[in-house]
């Protein structure tokens, strides 16, 4: 092997114990990369798998991958809740059910957390691929992206009761036997997640795209556990809407969104700084 390959081999986030192993196993792709016998079948993918079984060997190479599991945990977390906001949503899916059995409640909560983590996983999954089609970079997605959140977020804090009550009205005047025919819409879209749920998703996909292989992994489980916990909050609340309507006034929950509400404000604020300065790299 090369002394330039060796010399990139202390580089890396190994420990000395696997630098040996790790020498050995580019020199072996190496030789089965030129070799014209065919005998050998050591290909790429195998190469990466062992990298990645010497990297997860290897505590102190791990805890990085760890931040960015909680990094994006928290950013996902952070950023969908005030969007879906189940305590809010609860208000209007007791309105919509009205006087209807716990389990009736229990059955929507279900399906309704199921659609919403099947819905939001299916938007990460796609993100990148819409943006390729369009052919829209991500800094441009970041500042378009941190732009509506900011304003959701500034409107959600100007937010008025009238409009509140209006909407619980107009909800309530649905029959409850149609409810099953509305799980997906509009119970999961757009009451639980919205347009701006799926602005989140599209933008976390963006981002995580442009990480390496390992963080990216970690990064995707971090939004996924986040998208998970979600959706079981989302089914506690619906599950158990009237128990808990009965328990919290409406007085607090406004407070609750209001607070929410201007850190979804900062996050966008954030998102389209990022793509801003990524903007700004790419004058001459």
């Amino acid at each position: 092997m090369s002394v330039r390959v060796r010399a990139r081999c202390h580089h890396l986030p190994f420990g000395s114990t696997h630098y040996a192993e790790f020498c050995s196993l580019i020199e072996r792709y190496s030789t089965a990369k030129t070799s014209r016998t065919g005998a050998t079948t050591f290909t790429a993918s195998s190469l990466t798998k062992n990298l990645i079984t010497l990297e997860t060997r290897n505590p102190a190479a791990i805890l990085p991958h760890v931040g960015d599991f909680s990094k994006s945990f928290g950013l996902a977390f952070s950023a969908l809740l005030p969007l879906i906001s189940p305590l809010r949503s609860s208000f209007l899916f007791q309105g919509l059910v009205g006087n209807a059995p716990g389990a009736v409640y229990q059955t929507l909560a279900r399906k309704i957390a199921m659609n919403t983590t099947i819905f939001l996983l299916a938007i990460l999954a796609m993100g990148t691929a819409l943006l390729r089609f369009f052919g829209i970079s991500l800094p441009v997605m970041e500042v378009a992206g941190g732009f509506v959140l900011a304003a959701m977020g500034w409107n959600l804090i100007n937010q008025g009761e009238s409009d509140k009550k209006e909407t619980e009205i107009e909800l309530d005047s649905v029959r409850l036997e149609s409810l099953e025919k509305q799980v997906f819409y509009p119970l999961t879209f757009p009451i639980t997640a919205g347009p701006g749920c799926i602005v989140v998703m599209v933008t976390l996909s963006a981002q995580i795209s442009t990480k390496g292989m390992l963080p990216s992994i970690a990064m995707y489980a971090g939004v996924v556990t986040a998208v998970a916990f979600l959706s079981l909050v989302v089914y506690l609340c619906y599950g158990y809407a009237p128990g808990i309507m009965a328990r919290v006034s409406r007085q607090t929950v406004n407070g609750i969104i209001r607070v929410l509400a201007f850190v979804l404000l900062c996050i966008g604020v954030q998102i389209m700084w990022n793509g801003v300065e990524g903007l700004l790299k790419t004058l001459p």
